[in-house]
C-alpha cells in the first residue's frame, strides 16, 4: 500500500525549495493503533511526508525525467513534537546539494510555527529501464501517474 502523505503543495521553486502541508485526520487508519487512546502521527510517517515533499521538488526540478525516487539516507532526524488528529504538519525542504543521481535536502516540519521534526535527507533518482530495458513501459506509466497526481496536489501553485 502506498500512502500519499502530502495533501497540498503551498509553494515550489525548482532546484531550490518546496513547502507542503499534511493535515492529520482521525480517519487515517494507522491512527487507530498508534496509540490507542492517544492517536498521534507515527514518526516514520512524519519522515515519509518529508521524503515525499523532497521527491516532488526533485520531480519538478527534473521535469518528471525519472520514474523512481527513493530515500537513500536519513541523517540527524529529530522529533520534537507529536501531531494529533486535527493538526497540520507544514514541511519545508531546501536543496543542500544536487548531483547526477542523488540530491541532499535540509528538511523541517513545523506545527503551529514550532518545530515538530527535522532531518537531512538524501534521495536517489533513476528510471527502471536503466537496469532493464523491458521496464520502459513501467517508467512511462509511473511518470504519467505522478504528473496526474502533481496536478491535484499543486492546483493554484505556480513554480517560482
Amino acid at each position: 500500500m502506498k500512502f500519499c502523505l502530502v495533501d497540498r503543495v503551498v509553494s515550489i521553486t525548482p532546484g531550490e525549495s518546496i513547502r507542503t502541508i499534511k493535515q492529520v485526520s482521525l480517519a487515517e487508519e494507522y491512527l487507530q493503533d498508534h496509540f490507542p487512546g492517544f492517536a498521534v502521527l507515527p514518526g516514520v510517517l512524519m519522515v515519509e511526508c518529508m521524503v515525499q515533499s523532497c521527491a516532488w521538488l526533485s520531480r519538478i526540478t527534473d521535469n518528471f525525467r525519472y520514474s523512481t525516487i527513493l530515500l537513500k539516507q536519513a541523517r540527524a532526524v529529530r522529533f520534537n513534537s507529536f501531531l494529533k488528529p486535527g493538526e497540520v504538519l507544514e514541511i519545508e525542504a531546501k536543496v543542500k546539494s544536487a548531483g547526477e543521481a542523488e540530491t541532499q535536502f535540509l528538511v523541517s516540519g513545523t506545527k503551529d510555527g514550532q518545530s515538530a521534526v527535522s532531518a537531512r535527507l538524501t534521495l536517489t533518482r533513476q528510471n527502471l529501464a536503466d537496469r532493464n530495458a523491458q521496464m520502459a513501459d513501467n517508467d512511462r506509466r509511473l511518470i504519467a501517474a505522478m504528473r496526474e497526481q502533481w496536478g491535484q496536489l499543486s492546483a493554484g501553485v505556480e513554480a517560482g
